[in-house]
C-alpha cells in the first residue's frame, strides 16, 4: 500500500504545494502574532463587552424609524 501512495506522490500538482504552504505561512503568522501580544491589551479587549462604564442608549439610534 505504501508503495502506491509514494508513486502517486510524484504526480502532485504545483498548485496544491503552493496553497499548502500559503496555508502553512498564514496560520504561523498568526500564532505568533497571538502570542506576542501583550496579556494586558488581550484582558481590556476581552473585558469591553462586560463593561458598563459607557452603556449604549437606546433612544439615541435611529435605526428603526
Amino acid at each position: 500500500m505504501f508503495k502506491y501512495l509514494l508513486e502517486s506522490a510524484g504526480n502532485i500538482n504545483w498548485m496544491a504545494i503552493s496553497a499548502l504552504i500559503t496555508f502553512m505561512a498564514v496560520f504561523t503568522i498568526s500564532v505568533v502574532l497571538v502570542f506576542k501580544h501583550n496579556s494586558a491589551y488581550i484582558d481590556k479587549m476581552a473585558s469591553l463587552p462586560l463593561d458598563d462604564s459607557n452603556p449604549v442608549n437606546s433612544e439615541n439610534d435611529n435605526h428603526e424609524k
